[in-house]
């Protein structure tokens, strides 16, 4: 379990996380940007959880350049559900706990087995399938406002992800000369969908906000929520043999 005392505050009585409702202002995003570039100057380079901090980091970097940019015509809401988002994997990764969703990355982050690709894309599962519908509830929670006021919002960040996603997979997948990884690996990786998983991810933001005068029953949600992403993340990072770093 992953709820905040905020966040269980908020379903408890509907009412907004503390900070008086006043949202995120601009510099946050910097400063989420800055935890992550400190985490990833931490860990070695062949880190599991170092490969998903710097695939986070360039999202972020991506979509702090729009939100500079003005795409964004909710500036306030589309920050403040980025902030809210990160802060989820960053809690984590900063000080614990770690909930079901993030154990296998964490817990397989130095297997030899495991594939960069593999850690990306198990982080981002965890990140998406879980993290993002309770960042929804709590961006809702601050901004005072409707899930599907946040939409557009959404599915803008989601597009940014889509296409990190493409260029994830182009640099981090082993290369022609080694079939004997990338047959199994692509066979794996097949099987999940970052937009399946954002479509999930998006009704799941629904279920919860629904529940949110429910308080045991959208605990119980958010349980399984949790463990049934972490599933999926435990599968993506089936061990494929031992890797050699340098034959790529």
């Amino acid at each position: 379990m992953v709820w905040s005392r905020e966040s269980l505050a908020g379903v408890g009585g509907g009412g907004v996380v503390s900070g008086g409702g006043s949202g995120v202002v601009a510099g946050d995003v910097d400063a989420v940007v800055a935890r992550m570039r400190a985490l990833g100057a931490a860990w070695p380079e062949w880190d599991g959880v170092g490969v998903f901090n710097r695939v986070y980091l360039a999202v972020t970097e991506e979509m702090d350049r729009r939100l500079e940019a003005g795409e964004f015509t909710d500036r306030r809401g589309a920050s403040t559900l980025d902030v809210r988002f990160a802060e989820r994997y960053l809690t984590v990764a900063e000080r614990g706990p770690v909930p079901a969703c993030w154990r296998p990355l964490f817990q397989f982050r130095r297997h030899p087995g495991v594939r960069p690709l593999q850690f990306a894309l198990a982080g981002i599962n965890a990140h998406i399938g879980h993290d993002l519908a309770l960042a929804v509830v709590d961006a809702c929670q601050v901004l005072g406002c409707e899930p599907e006021d946040l939409e557009d919002d959404f599915e803008r960040v989601g597009d940014v992800l889509l296409a990190m996603e493409e260029r994830i997979r182009e640099e981090l997948m082993p290369g022609p000369d080694l079939l004997q990884v990338a047959d199994p690996l692509t066979h794996l990786l097949g099987s999940w969908s970052l937009e399946r998983a954002r479509e999930a991810g998006w009704s799941s933001a629904r279920a919860l906000w629904a529940l949110r005068g429910l308080p045991e029953l959208a605990r119980e949600f958010a349980a399984r929520l949790d463990a049934v992403v972490g599933l999926a993340s435990r599968m993506l990072l089936t061990p494929l043999g031992r890797w050699d770093p340098g034959a790529r």
